[in-house]
């Protein structure tokens, strides 16, 4: 398959970097990085020595080109499945979807050593699949049993991987040397929807599935990257801020912030400041609308 292949090329060659530069504790810093001038609606950004970004420059450029695919190809389709499809009907695809995806869950939780973990979300499957009709409705979330997803970055991070340098990728978006590798190289290791369908050469219903799981996933933030761009001094910077300390607070389990749902493609929001707003929140620093 095109999409394992581009995956997987991606991470074998972000593979040795990880482990050289994704000690504990360790950072690398970028000399040209620098902040953006303040203005009343925020986005948290690093300080120098933690933004980490020393292939900024291309990482620039690549985030341009996703840009503008998003803007001729994948935000036209996502805002006529918004405008076109009901709320329901949305929902019910991003949780079938997601309950698909919980064997991943339940396998990063074992190799976390979160036997708990991977209890709730086996407990989750398996009501959602049965009482919530193969998971169309997130029954368990209703009696009060909420998601939590994992997966292998999330596991090397526990283990004491730092995230390595920060790197946009081709189409996927923010990403490090360690979630690369866990999203393309092992992850779908633990997929057995994956597994069926490349074993009974289902690669139309892999495409179809691939393809619906993108358009949910950006479709249920579009609205609010709009927002953050108008509102951004920088646009880059800011996503590469909200995108890293997503995955700090994936990786600690820490509370879960009152953001929009972040989609697989890796614009992962929330603010490297957890006590400052995202953009769209101004009433939050007293500033009026």
């Amino acid at each position: 398959m095109v999409r394992k292949i581009l995956g997987s090329v991606t991470a074998a060659a972000l593979l040795l970097a990880v482990l050289v530069l994704s000690v504990p504790g360790h950072t690398w810093a970028s000399e040209n990085d620098v902040k953006p001038p303040a203005v009343a609606v925020m986005v948290a950004q690093a300080d120098d020595e933690d933004v980490n970004d020393p292939l900024e420059p291309v990482n620039r450029a690549i985030f341009r080109f996703n840009e503008f695919l998003h803007d001729i190809l994948l935000g036209p389709i996502a805002r006529l499945y918004n405008e076109n499809l009901p709320a329901v009907f949305r929902a019910g695809v991003s949780n079938f979807l997601s309950n698909l995806a919980t064997p991943i869950t339940v396998a990063n939780n074992i190799l976390q050593g979160d036997t708990d973990g991977a209890v709730i979300a086996i407990s989750r499957f398996m009501t959602n699949s049965t009482v919530g009709l193969a998971g169309i409705a997130d029954v368990a979330a209703e009696l009060g049993v909420e998601e939590q997803k994992e997966d292998f970055g999330q596991t090397l991070g526990v283990w004491g991987f730092g995230e390595g340098f920060y790197v946009v990728l081709p189409i996927f978006g923010p990403s490090s040397p360690r979630d690369a590798v866990g999203k393309f190289l092992v992850d779908p290791c633990f997929s057995v929807s994956g597994h069926w369908l490349d074993n009974t050469d289902q690669e139309t219903l892999e495409w179809t599935l691939t393809g619906v799981d993108g358009v949910s996933e950006y479709a249920g933030v579009v609205d609010e990257l709009d927002q953050v761009r108008k509102t951004s001094v920088d646009y880059y910077a800011a996503i590469r801020s909200l995108y890293r300390q997503k995955r700090k607070t994936e990786i600690n389990n820490g509370e879960t912030l009152e953001l929009p749902p972040i989609p697989d493609l890796g614009y992962d929001m929330v603010p490297e400041d957890l006590n400052q707003p995202l953009a769209g929140r101004p009433e939050a620093l007293g500033v009026s609308k």
